[in-house]
């Protein structure tokens, strides 16, 4: 009977680390483009400074750069659970009641992901038919709109691993926790926090 819930918790184990690949590759391609957008402003400024000529189209790189950075990494901060949530009540609820809340709060994320995914991918086409463009130097702007159903995609799957986690979980409270965020107390925040400063 308990190599069942330990047979599962492998599984869940191989996706979690095969999607958080595919997560730390897109929140690196977010941090590449974070980077590479400071630099464009260095070169904004220093042109425009001394050789009085800014980069055409300065304006619209960022505007559509907001996309990647703002999205790309969502699905990796859903993993390490660095999102802001309220988990006052769910720390005091014991083992099962604790993980159903999980499954239930789980279940509504993936209907709204799911909802906007539809939508996100439905302004993508809309601007990918008419040819939608950035005002200053028209830029085409469906690959910016593309990025908010992918990195959606890639956070509703996320979701779908941790809604399969808490499920087991709640079957088998006494089971590993595998492929859900572990929730740091107080004290471990501050232990964590002092190593790093050291």
């Amino acid at each position: 009977m308990s190599a069942l819930p330990r047979a599962e918790g492998s599984r869940l184990g191989v996706f979690d680390v095969r999607l958080g690949r595919v997560e730390t590759f897109f929140n690196l391609v977010a941090a590449a483009c974070i980077f590479g957008l400071m630099l464009l402003g260095m070169a904004q400024v220093l042109g425009r400074q001394l050789l009085n000529r800014p980069i055409n189209g300065y304006i619209d790189f960022v505007e559509l750069s907001m996309a990647t950075f703002a999205f790309l990494g969502i699905a990796y901060c859903q993993r390490l659970g660095g999102h802001v949530r309220m988990e006052m009540f769910l720390k005091i609820a014991p083992g099962r009641l604790r993980w159903s809340m999980e499954v239930f709060g789980t279940l509504i994320a993936l209907f709204v992901i799911a909802v906007l995914i539809w939508y996100g991918f439905d302004h993508f086409l809309r601007a990918y038919r008419l040819g939608d463009s950035t005002i200053d130097a028209e830029l085409p702007v469906w690959p910016s709109k593309l990025l908010v159903p992918v990195s959606f995609a890639l956070l509703w799957l996320r979701l779908l691993l941790q809604l399969a986690a808490y499920v087991r979980l709640m079957l088998n409270p006494d089971a590993e926790p595998v492929a859900i965020p572990r929730a740091m107390t107080a004290e471990e925040i501050a232990a964590q926090e002092a190593e790093g400063a050291n």
